[in-house]
C-alpha cells in the first residue's frame, strides 16, 4: 500500500512516500520537493558482525545521470566511482545518524540514497538526509530517533529556508543543519564573512523547521512503521566493562596526568592496556576490553576537565597551543606555507595555471567548472601509523571544508585570471588538521602573490558535559579531547566574519547559549591566529614566482573567435607551439594568454590582435613577403590575409624587377591603399616611405577627415598581368 505524507517547508511542498519502491528493503522512502526526488533505503544484517567494536554503518549516495537527462561522460558511458558531490552528501547523511544508534549495535547497516530526478533548482542533499532518517525510522532496524534537515540561506539580509541552487549561489550563507526534535546533531556551512549572531539565529530557525519534519516522520512511523527488532547490548560486553573498571582503578587517570606529549601519554596508555589484557584477556573478548579502556580514558579526561579544569596537556580551557609558521620553503613551487599548532603541522603549496586548467565537472548539479581547488592529504605517518595510502572520504570532506573556508577571499576571474590549486599535506596530526590546512593555505596563497581579499584562519572547539548539567567549552581541541568529547565544532573566517562552519554533536541537549559561548571563544582564537599569520607574512607578495605563468587578458569581437581558433583549431595550436603559451578563449570573446615568459605572451597577444583586426584603407602593417610575381609581391599583413604590392608601389623610384627590392621572407612595411568588394587588398610600400621622408601620405584620410582616394597604380603590361589563380 502506498502511503504519502506532506508538509510545507520553505514555501514548497515536501512529500514523503513509502510502499511504491523497494519493497524488500527494511525501509524505503521517496522524498520529493519540486521536480527533485530521491529514494532512500535502509537495510541491516540479522546478526552482528564478528570481531568489531564499532558500528559498521555505510552510507552510499548514487548520482544517476539520467536524473538530469544526461549521458555520463567517459569511455564506458555509465556511472562510475562516486563524484565529490556524492561523497560529501554521504558524509552529511552519515554524521547525524551514527551517534543515534544504540551503543553496542554491531550489525552491518547500509543506507543507500539514489537521486532519481533533479530539476537543478531544488538541492537533493537535504532530501537525502531526510529520506535516510525516515527509512531507518519506519524500518525494523533498532533506530528510533528520527531527525530532520534543512538548509538556511542569507539573501538580501533575510534568512531563507531551503533556498534554490541559484539563491544559494548569490547568498551570503549556505547553512545545512540536521537535528532531532530537541537537539542539533550536525551543522555544515559556507559563508561570506557572516557575523556570529546571524549564525546563531539561522541555527534557531533551522531547529524549528527540523522539529516539524521530525513530527512528520513520527506520524509516518505510527501509521506504516514496522515493529522494531529487539536489541540488547551483549551481556558479555557489560560484564567486561564492569571487570575492566575494577581492574583499571586509577591507572588511566595517572597515565593521562603524567607530563609529556601525545606520544608519551600514548605509551603510558599502551602499558595500561597491556596490563589489562594480561589480567583479563583469557576471560574476556579483546574488543570489549579495548572499548572498556577507551571508556575509562574518556571518563578520566572528562572528569579532569570538569572537576579540575585540567586538560590532558595542561592548557587552560581557552588556550591555543604554540604557533609557528613559515613561507617560501619549496623553491620551485609557485607558493608555499607551513603552519604548526602544537603537534599538528600542515604544509600547503599553490599552483597557478591558466583558466583552461579549471576543473570540468560532470555531475547532475548545475556547476560545470571550478577554478579554485583545495586538496587535502592525510598520510599514515602523520599519526605514526602504517596503512594503505589513498584518497578516502575523509580526505575529500576535509579538503572541501577548507576549500569552502578559503573560497570567499579568492579574487574573481576578472581580477585574477588564473586557476588556483592548493594542496595541503598533513605532516603531523594531533587535532584539527583541517583548520590547520586553512591557515597553511592562506600563507601559501599570499606567498604565491594571489591577491586574496583577507587572510583566513580556522580553529576547532570542543565541549565536555557532565551528568548534572556541567559544561566546559574547549578552545583548540587535540585528538584525545575530540575522541572523548561531546562536540567537534570547527570555525573558520576572517577578522570580519565566518567563512565556514562544521559541527558534529554526540549528545543531546546542547543549548544555544553554549553555541554562542563556543562561537565567541572561536572568534577570540581566530583573531589571535590571524595576528600570528600576518606577523609571518603581512600581505600577498607583489611579485609572483618566476616559475608561475603570467596571464594577459584581452577582449575580441565574438564574430572573430573563429579566426583565432582556425580550421580544426590549427591557428590557435600553432600559436601555442610557436610561443610556448596557453591560450583560453571564452564564448564572450575573453582571451587569456599564459606563459612564464611575458615577452612570448605579448607576442601571442599581438598576433591575436592582428587576427581580429579590421583591414581598413590607410592602416599601416609590417608584413612578410610570401610570394613574388613579375608584376609585384604578395605580402601577408595578418595571418590568413595577403595583399598585393604592385611593382610600381615597391619604392619611390622605378625598379627594374621585384627581386631587386624584396625577396620571399623579407619584412616590408606597407599601407593599405584599397580593399575591393571581393576583399582583395592593394598595398603600397612607396606611400609609407614618402610619409617617413616628410612627404604627403597618399592613402588614408586628409586633414579634413574626408576620404582620400589613392592614385591608381599603372596598368600592368601584358606579360605582367596575373594569370588564373595568381590572386588569392
Amino acid at each position: 500500500m502506498i502511503s504519502t505524507f506532506e508538509m510545507e517547508v520553505g514555501g514548497r511542498i515536501l512529500t514523503l512516500e513509502t510502499g511504491r519502491f523497494a519493497g524488500l528493503a527494511d525501509g524505503a522512502v521517496t522524498v520529493r520537493s519540486g521536480e527533485t526526488m530521491v529514494l532512500a533505503t535502509a537495510c541491516a544484517s540479522p546478526k552482528p558482525r564478528t570481531g568489531v567494536d564499532f558500528l559498521p554503518l555505510t552510507i552510499d549516495v548514487e548520482e544517476k545521470m539520467y536524473a538530469a537527462g544526461k549521458v555520463p561522460g567517459g569511455f564506458f558511458r555509465r556511472e562510475g566511482r562516486p563524484s565529490t558531490d556524492a561523497v560529501l552528501m554521504a558524509r552529511l547523511t552519515d554524521r547525524p545518524i551514527r551517534p543515534l544508534f544504540p551503543k553496542g549495535f554491531f550489525h552491518e547497516t547500509q543506507v543507500v540514497v539514489t537521486i532519481l530526478s533533479t530539476d537543478r533548482v531544488e538541492q537533493p542533499d537535504i532530501l537525502g538526509i531526510i529520506g535516510a532518517s525516515a527509512a531507518l525510522t519506519i524500518s525494523g532496524i533498532p533506530f528510533n530517533d528520527p531527525f530532520g534537515a534543512c538548509r538556511i540561506g542569507l539573501i538580501d539580509g533575510e534568512l531563507v529556508v531551503n533556498p534554490t541552487y541559484e539563491e544559494s549561489k548569490n547568498g551570503l550563507l549556505d547553512l545545512i543543519v540536521a537535528g532531532t526534535g530537541d537537539a542539533v546533531m550536525m551543522v555544515e556551512a559556507g559563508a561570506k564573512e557572516v557575523d556570529e549572531d546571524v549564525i546563531v539565529g539561522a541555527l534557531e530557525l533551522a531547529q524549528e523547521v527540523n522539529g516539524a519534519i521530525v513530527h512528520l516522520v513520527r506520524e509516518m512511523q505510527e501509521k506504516v512503521g514496522k515493529e522494531k527488532r529487539p536489541f540488547e547490548p551483549d551481556p558479555a560486553m557489560i560484564a567486561t566493562q564492569r571487570a575492566a573498571r575494577e581492574s583499571l582503578g586509577d591507572s588511566v587517570k595517572l597515565a593521562l596526568a603524567a607530563p609529556g606529549d601525545k606520544q608519551s601519554r600514548q605509551a603510558a596508555l599502551d602499558e595500561v592496556a597491556a596490563r589489562l589484557a594480561e589480567a583479563l584477556g583469557e576471560e574476556h573478548d579483546p574488543r570489549y576490553l579495548r572499548d572498556a579502556l577507551h571508556g575509562a580514558e574518556a571518563e578520566a579526561i572528562r572528569d579532569a576537565i570538569l572537576r579540575e579544569g585540567r586538560r590532558p596537556d595542561g592548557r587552560r580551557l581557552d588556550e591555543i597551543r604554540a604557533l609557528n609558521s613559515e613561507t617560501g620553503l619549496l623553491p620551485r613551487v609557485h607558493g608555499s606555507g607551513l603552519f604548526t599548532r602544537g603537534e599538528t603541522q600542515v604544509l600547503s603549496s599553490v599552483t597557478l595555471a591558466s583558466l583552461g586548467d579549471a576543473q570540468r565537472i560532470d555531475s547532475i548539479g548545475p556547476e560545470t567548472r571550478k577554478r579554485f581547488l583545495h586538496h587535502y592529504n592525510f598520510p599514515p605517518y602523520s599519526v605514526g601509523e602504517v596503512r594503505r595510502m589513498g584518497t578516502g572520504r575523509r580526505e575529500v570532506g576535509h579538503g572541501a571544508l577548507a576549500e569552502r573556508a578559503l573560497e570567499p577571499v579568492v579574487p574573481s576571474e576578472e581580477d585574477f585570471p588564473y586557476t588556483v590549486r592548493v594542496v595541503s599535506e598533513v605532516l603531523s596530526s594531533n587535532g584539527s588538521s583541517s583548520m590547520a590546512s586553512v591557515c597553511a593555505s592562506t600563507l601559501a596563497m599570499m606567498d604565491a602573490g594571489v591577491p586574496i581579499k583577507a587572510p583566513v584562519a580556522g580553529i576547532a572547539m570542543g565541549l565536555i558535559t557532565g551528568p548534572n548539567g556541567e559544561a566546559a567549552v574547549l578552545t583548540d581541541i587535540q585528538g584525545a579531547e575530540d575522541h572523548c568529547g561531546d562536540m567537534d565544532f570547527k570555525v573558520a573566517g576572517t577578522a570580519d566574519g565566518i567563512t565556514a562552519l562544521q559541527m558534529d554533536i554526540k549528545v543531546r541537549g546542547i543549548t544555544f547559549d553554549i553555541m554562542r559561548q563556543a562561537l565567541a571563544q572561536a572568534r577570540s582564537a581566530r583573531l589571535a591566529i590571524l595576528e600570528h599569520l600576518t606577523a609571518t607574512l603581512g600581505a600577498p607578495r607583489e611579485d609572483m614566482s618566476e616559475f608561475a605563468p603570467r596571464m594577459l587578458s584581452m577582449k575580441i569581437p565574438t564574430d572573430r573567435i573563429g579566426a583565432v581558433i582556425g580550421p580544426g583549431g590549427s591557428v590557435i595550436r600553432k600559436m601555442i607551439d610557436d610561443f610556448g603559451v596557453s591560450i583560453d578563449v571564452s564564448d564572450d570573446g575573453t582571451v587569456v594568454i599564459g606563459s612564464p615568459d611575458r615577452d612570448n605572451a605579448e607576442k601571442a597577444k599581438a598576433q591575436i590582435e592582428g587576427l581580429t583586426r579590421d583591414v581598413e584603407v590607410g592602416a599601416i602593417f609590417k608584413g612578410t613577403v610570401r610570394r613574388i610575381m613579375p608584376f609585384g609581391a604578395f605580402v601577408q599583413i595578418l595571418p590568413g590575409k595577403d595583399g598585393l604590392v604592385h611593382i610600381s608601389e615597391l619604392a619611390d623610384h622605378r625598379v627594374p624587377s621585384v627581386e631587386s627590392v624584396v625577396n620571399i621572407g623579407d619584412e616590408l612595411e606597407v599601407i593599405v591603399t584599397n580593399v575591393d568588394r571581393m576583399g582583395r587588398i592593394d598595398l603600397s610600400a612607396r606611400a609609407v616611405a614618402e610619409a617617413k621622408a616628410g612627404g604627403p601620405i597618399t592613402a588614408g584620410t586628409d586633414d579634413d577627415g574626408g576620404d582620400r582616394t589613392p592614385p591608381a597604380p599603372r596598368p600592368p603590361r601584358r606579360d605582367e598581368r596575373p594569370q588564373r589563380g595568381d590572386r588569392p
